[in-house]
Protein backbone atom coordinates (compact mmCIF):
# COMPACT_ATOMS: atom_id res chain seq x y z
CA UNK A 1 0.00 0.00 0.00
CA UNK A 2 1.34 3.93 -0.75
CA UNK A 3 2.47 5.38 2.30
CA UNK A 4 2.08 8.99 2.37
CA UNK A 5 4.67 11.65 4.23
CA UNK A 6 3.42 13.10 7.61
CA UNK A 7 4.25 16.77 7.15
CA UNK A 8 8.06 17.31 6.40
CA UNK A 9 9.02 14.43 8.48
CA UNK A 10 10.70 11.12 7.29
CA UNK A 11 7.90 8.95 8.93
CA UNK A 12 5.92 7.06 6.12
CA UNK A 13 2.31 6.43 7.18
CA UNK A 14 -0.91 4.83 5.60
CA UNK A 15 -3.61 6.62 4.45
CA UNK A 16 -5.96 5.48 7.09
CA UNK A 17 -4.78 5.51 10.66
CA UNK A 18 -6.30 3.02 13.90
CA UNK A 19 -8.17 4.70 17.09
CA UNK A 20 -6.67 2.86 19.52
CA UNK A 21 -9.13 4.57 21.94
CA UNK A 22 -11.46 1.79 22.16
CA UNK A 23 -8.38 -1.16 23.24
CA UNK A 24 -9.53 -1.67 26.95
CA UNK A 25 -12.81 0.18 26.62
CA UNK A 26 -15.33 -1.08 24.40
CA UNK A 27 -12.97 -4.22 23.33
CA UNK A 28 -11.19 -6.77 25.57
CA UNK A 29 -7.37 -7.48 25.23
CA UNK A 30 -8.04 -10.48 23.41
CA UNK A 31 -10.42 -8.90 21.20
CA UNK A 32 -7.51 -5.29 20.40
CA UNK A 33 -5.15 -8.19 19.47
CA UNK A 34 -7.31 -9.58 16.79
CA UNK A 35 -8.13 -5.76 15.39
CA UNK A 36 -4.62 -5.33 15.80
CA UNK A 37 -3.20 -8.02 13.30
CA UNK A 38 -6.19 -7.62 11.03
CA UNK A 39 -5.27 -3.54 10.02
CA UNK A 40 -1.69 -4.91 9.67
CA UNK A 41 -2.66 -7.93 7.74
CA UNK A 42 -4.21 -5.17 5.64
CA UNK A 43 -0.87 -3.39 4.32
CA UNK A 44 -1.36 -0.55 7.15
CA UNK A 45 1.30 0.98 9.79
CA UNK A 46 -0.37 3.80 11.74
CA UNK A 47 -1.89 3.45 14.89
CA UNK A 48 -2.69 6.28 17.10
CA UNK A 49 -3.28 6.13 20.82
CA UNK A 50 -2.69 8.68 23.99
CA UNK A 51 -1.84 8.07 27.25
CA UNK A 52 -5.41 8.88 28.99
CA UNK A 53 -7.53 6.41 26.89
CA UNK A 54 -9.44 5.30 28.94
CA UNK A 55 -9.74 6.98 32.55
CA UNK A 56 -13.54 7.60 31.77
CA UNK A 57 -14.54 3.76 32.19
CA UNK A 58 -15.04 2.83 35.84
CA UNK A 59 -12.08 0.88 37.43
CA UNK A 60 -9.26 2.47 34.91
CA UNK A 61 -6.76 4.54 35.21
CA UNK A 62 -5.43 5.53 32.03
CA UNK A 63 -3.20 3.99 29.89
CA UNK A 64 -5.06 1.00 29.02
CA UNK A 65 -5.06 1.27 25.61
CA UNK A 66 -0.79 1.64 25.63
CA UNK A 67 -1.12 -1.30 27.67
CA UNK A 68 -2.65 -3.29 25.28
CA UNK A 69 -0.45 -1.83 22.08
CA UNK A 70 2.57 -2.47 23.97
CA UNK A 71 1.68 -6.48 24.78
CA UNK A 72 0.60 -6.97 21.24
CA UNK A 73 4.03 -5.62 19.92
CA UNK A 74 6.28 -7.26 21.90
CA UNK A 75 3.80 -10.63 21.24
CA UNK A 76 4.12 -10.06 17.56
CA UNK A 77 7.82 -8.44 17.46
CA UNK A 78 6.54 -5.84 14.87
CA UNK A 79 7.21 -2.53 16.52
CA UNK A 80 9.51 -1.93 13.40
CA UNK A 81 7.23 -2.28 11.24
CA UNK A 82 4.95 0.53 12.83
CA UNK A 83 4.30 4.00 13.26
CA UNK A 84 3.38 4.34 16.62
CA UNK A 85 1.31 7.78 18.06
CA UNK A 86 0.40 8.78 21.60
CA UNK A 87 -0.19 11.88 23.25
CA UNK A 88 0.58 13.84 26.51
CA UNK A 89 -0.93 16.41 28.29
CA UNK A 90 -4.89 15.14 29.02
CA UNK A 91 -5.57 14.70 32.96
CA UNK A 92 -4.47 11.78 34.07
CA UNK A 93 -4.93 11.97 37.84
CA UNK A 94 -4.42 14.86 40.04
CA UNK A 95 -1.22 17.50 39.20
CA UNK A 96 -1.08 14.80 36.17
CA UNK A 97 -1.66 16.93 33.26
CA UNK A 98 -0.14 19.87 31.13
CA UNK A 99 2.77 20.18 28.45
CA UNK A 100 5.40 21.57 31.20
CA UNK A 101 8.88 19.82 31.04
CA UNK A 102 8.77 18.19 34.29
CA UNK A 103 5.49 16.57 33.60
CA UNK A 104 6.44 16.18 29.83
CA UNK A 105 9.48 14.61 31.06
CA UNK A 106 7.87 12.33 33.90
CA UNK A 107 4.55 11.21 31.09
CA UNK A 108 6.85 10.39 28.39
CA UNK A 109 8.12 7.46 30.44
CA UNK A 110 5.14 6.16 31.68
CA UNK A 111 4.26 5.53 27.94
CA UNK A 112 7.05 3.91 26.89
CA UNK A 113 7.06 1.61 29.76
CA UNK A 114 3.27 1.00 29.02
CA UNK A 115 3.91 0.74 24.77
CA UNK A 116 7.41 -1.49 25.52
CA UNK A 117 9.48 0.52 23.31
CA UNK A 118 11.92 3.04 23.56
CA UNK A 119 10.90 5.36 21.49
CA UNK A 120 7.67 7.03 19.94
CA UNK A 121 7.70 7.73 16.59
CA UNK A 122 4.83 10.94 17.31
CA UNK A 123 4.56 12.36 20.17
CA UNK A 124 1.36 14.74 20.72
CA UNK A 125 0.23 17.43 22.61
CA UNK A 126 -2.93 16.13 23.31
CA UNK A 127 -5.14 19.31 23.94
CA UNK A 128 -3.29 23.09 24.64
CA UNK A 129 -1.82 24.34 27.72
CA UNK A 130 -2.40 27.91 27.80
CA UNK A 131 -0.18 27.59 31.57
CA UNK A 132 2.92 26.62 29.75
CA UNK A 133 4.62 28.58 27.23
CA UNK A 134 4.75 26.59 24.15
CA UNK A 135 8.64 27.26 23.94
CA UNK A 136 8.90 25.84 27.19
CA UNK A 137 6.78 22.24 25.42
CA UNK A 138 8.59 22.58 22.76
CA UNK A 139 12.32 22.88 24.24
CA UNK A 140 11.25 19.50 26.24
CA UNK A 141 10.29 17.41 23.05
CA UNK A 142 13.67 18.90 21.82
CA UNK A 143 15.36 17.20 24.64
CA UNK A 144 13.78 13.88 23.90
CA UNK A 145 14.49 13.91 20.62
CA UNK A 146 17.82 14.55 20.98
CA UNK A 147 17.91 11.72 23.26
CA UNK A 148 16.25 8.91 20.65
CA UNK A 149 12.96 8.74 22.70
CA UNK A 150 10.56 10.72 20.37
CA UNK A 151 11.03 10.65 16.58
CA UNK A 152 8.73 13.80 15.46
CA UNK A 153 5.77 15.73 17.56
CA UNK A 154 2.55 16.94 16.36
CA UNK A 155 -0.40 18.91 18.14
CA UNK A 156 -4.30 18.07 18.43
CA UNK A 157 -6.94 20.37 19.44
CA UNK A 158 -5.08 23.37 18.58
CA UNK A 159 -6.45 26.80 17.20
CA UNK A 160 -5.31 28.32 14.38
CA UNK A 161 -3.43 31.19 16.12
CA UNK A 162 -1.94 28.92 18.78
CA UNK A 163 -0.59 26.57 15.90
CA UNK A 164 0.66 28.57 14.17
CA UNK A 165 2.78 30.69 17.41
CA UNK A 166 4.38 27.27 17.76
CA UNK A 167 5.37 27.08 14.60
CA UNK A 168 6.84 30.23 13.97
CA UNK A 169 8.61 29.89 17.59
CA UNK A 170 10.12 26.70 16.34
CA UNK A 171 11.49 28.18 13.30
CA UNK A 172 13.01 31.45 15.17
CA UNK A 173 14.58 29.33 17.64
CA UNK A 174 15.76 25.90 15.92
CA UNK A 175 13.01 23.88 17.65
CA UNK A 176 11.55 20.78 16.65
CA UNK A 177 8.15 21.70 15.06
CA UNK A 178 5.09 20.32 14.89
CA UNK A 179 4.87 18.12 11.88
CA UNK A 180 1.22 16.74 12.35
CA UNK A 181 -1.85 18.29 13.54
CA UNK A 182 -5.05 16.16 14.99
CA UNK A 183 -8.70 18.35 14.75
CA UNK A 184 -11.86 16.73 14.67
CA UNK A 185 -12.96 16.69 11.02
CA UNK A 186 -15.89 15.12 8.67
CA UNK A 187 -17.92 15.12 6.34
CA UNK A 188 -20.60 16.89 9.01
CA UNK A 189 -18.31 19.17 10.97
CA UNK A 190 -16.05 20.75 7.96
CA UNK A 191 -16.39 24.75 9.36
CA UNK A 192 -14.19 24.86 11.77
CA UNK A 193 -11.40 22.87 10.40
CA UNK A 194 -11.47 24.58 6.64
CA UNK A 195 -11.79 28.27 7.87
CA UNK A 196 -8.49 28.73 9.36
CA UNK A 197 -6.73 25.34 10.16
CA UNK A 198 -6.38 24.33 6.67
CA UNK A 199 -5.05 27.22 4.94
CA UNK A 200 -2.38 27.22 7.59
CA UNK A 201 -1.62 23.31 7.63
CA UNK A 202 -1.18 23.32 3.54
CA UNK A 203 0.55 26.78 3.53
CA UNK A 204 3.03 25.45 6.28
CA UNK A 205 3.00 21.41 5.26
CA UNK A 206 1.74 20.05 8.11
CA UNK A 207 0.19 16.71 8.25
CA UNK A 208 -3.29 16.42 9.08
CA UNK A 209 -4.52 13.34 10.68
CA UNK A 210 -8.02 14.04 11.62
CA UNK A 211 -10.58 12.48 14.21
CA UNK A 212 -14.18 11.66 14.25
CA UNK A 213 -13.87 11.18 10.73
CA UNK A 214 -16.80 8.90 10.71
CA UNK A 215 -18.93 11.69 13.36
CA UNK A 216 -19.45 9.67 16.21
CA UNK A 217 -20.66 6.84 13.47
CA UNK A 218 -23.93 9.35 12.00
CA UNK A 219 -21.60 8.75 9.03
CA UNK A 220 -22.14 5.10 8.85
CA UNK A 221 -26.20 5.61 8.22
CA UNK A 222 -26.62 3.57 11.37
CA UNK A 223 -28.05 6.69 12.91
CA UNK A 224 -31.42 7.69 10.76
CA UNK A 225 -34.27 8.27 13.31
CA UNK A 226 -34.67 8.98 17.24
CA UNK A 227 -35.75 5.79 17.20
CA UNK A 228 -31.93 4.34 16.39
CA UNK A 229 -30.43 6.54 19.43
CA UNK A 230 -30.48 3.34 21.65
CA UNK A 231 -28.47 1.29 18.90
CA UNK A 232 -25.51 2.71 21.07
CA UNK A 233 -24.17 4.16 24.17
CA UNK A 234 -23.10 7.32 21.91
CA UNK A 235 -26.79 7.18 20.18
CA UNK A 236 -27.73 10.07 22.12
CA UNK A 237 -24.86 12.58 20.46
CA UNK A 238 -26.82 11.73 17.10
CA UNK A 239 -29.44 14.46 17.68
CA UNK A 240 -26.66 17.27 16.79
CA UNK A 241 -26.94 15.33 13.61
CA UNK A 242 -29.82 14.62 13.27
CA UNK A 243 -30.87 17.81 10.66
CA UNK A 244 -31.90 18.92 7.42
CA UNK A 245 -28.06 18.76 6.22
CA UNK A 246 -27.10 16.12 8.03
CA UNK A 247 -30.08 13.97 6.09
CA UNK A 248 -28.94 15.08 2.96
CA UNK A 249 -25.46 14.27 3.40
CA UNK A 250 -26.71 10.54 4.28
CA UNK A 251 -28.60 11.10 0.93
CA UNK A 252 -25.30 12.00 -0.56
CA UNK A 253 -23.56 9.09 0.70
CA UNK A 254 -26.13 6.55 -0.02
CA UNK A 255 -26.37 7.62 -3.66
CA UNK A 256 -22.52 7.33 -4.03
CA UNK A 257 -22.10 3.81 -2.18
CA UNK A 258 -24.73 2.19 -3.97
CA UNK A 259 -23.03 3.62 -7.32
CA UNK A 260 -19.58 2.03 -5.94
CA UNK A 261 -21.29 -0.64 -4.26
CA UNK A 262 -19.87 -0.47 -1.48
CA UNK A 263 -20.96 1.06 2.60
CA UNK A 264 -21.06 4.50 3.73
CA UNK A 265 -18.29 4.63 6.20
CA UNK A 266 -16.26 3.42 3.39
CA UNK A 267 -17.55 6.85 1.03
CA UNK A 268 -17.05 8.67 4.22
CA UNK A 269 -13.48 7.90 4.66
CA UNK A 270 -12.51 7.83 1.15
CA UNK A 271 -13.95 11.70 0.68
CA UNK A 272 -11.52 12.30 3.48
CA UNK A 273 -8.39 10.17 2.05
CA UNK A 274 -8.65 12.31 -0.72
CA UNK A 275 -9.03 16.25 0.45
CA UNK A 276 -5.86 18.00 -0.46
CA UNK A 277 -3.80 18.17 2.43
CA UNK A 278 -5.00 15.78 4.68
CA UNK A 279 -2.52 12.78 5.37
CA UNK A 280 -4.90 9.89 7.25
CA UNK A 281 -8.38 10.45 8.81
CA UNK A 282 -8.21 8.37 11.96
CA UNK A 283 -10.96 5.39 12.66
CA UNK A 284 -11.69 2.30 15.04
CA UNK A 285 -12.65 -0.84 14.86
CA UNK A 286 -14.94 -3.23 17.84
CA UNK A 287 -15.13 -5.93 15.52
CA UNK A 288 -13.57 -7.45 12.53
CA UNK A 289 -16.36 -7.21 10.76
CA UNK A 290 -16.01 -3.45 11.51
CA UNK A 291 -11.84 -3.46 10.47
CA UNK A 292 -12.93 -4.97 7.03
CA UNK A 293 -15.13 -2.12 5.79
CA UNK A 294 -12.38 0.46 7.37
CA UNK A 295 -9.04 -1.46 5.73
CA UNK A 296 -11.34 -1.60 2.30
CA UNK A 297 -11.79 2.25 2.18
CA UNK A 298 -8.48 2.52 1.39
CA UNK A 299 -8.92 0.80 -1.75
CA UNK A 300 -11.95 2.87 -2.87
CA UNK A 301 -11.42 5.70 -5.28
CA UNK A 302 -13.90 8.45 -5.73
CA UNK A 303 -14.32 10.36 -8.49
CA UNK A 304 -14.54 14.00 -9.61
CA UNK A 305 -18.31 14.02 -9.63
CA UNK A 306 -18.66 11.44 -6.36
CA UNK A 307 -16.84 14.15 -4.43
CA UNK A 308 -18.32 17.14 -5.88
CA UNK A 309 -21.78 15.61 -4.71
CA UNK A 310 -20.74 15.12 -1.01
CA UNK A 311 -19.20 18.79 -0.91
CA UNK A 312 -22.35 20.20 -2.25
CA UNK A 313 -24.23 18.12 0.45
CA UNK A 314 -22.15 18.97 3.13
CA UNK A 315 -21.76 22.41 2.61
CA UNK A 316 -21.41 24.58 5.17
CA UNK A 317 -22.02 28.15 3.87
Amino acid sequence: MKKRQLGRSDLMVSPLCLGGNVFGWTVDEATSFKLLDAYVEAGLNFIDTADVYSTWVPGNSGGESETIIGKWMKARGSRAALVIATKVGSEMGPGMKGLSRRYIRSAVEDSLRRLQTDYIDLYQSHRDDPETSQQETLEAYDELIREGKVRVIGASNFTAARLREALNISESLGLPRYESLQPPYNLYDRADYEMELEPLCREREIGVIPYYGLGSGFLTGKYRSEADFGKSPRGGRMRAYLNDRGKRILAALDDVASRKNTSLAQVALAWLMARPGLTAPIASATSLEQMKDLTASTRLHLDLADIEQLDQASAWV
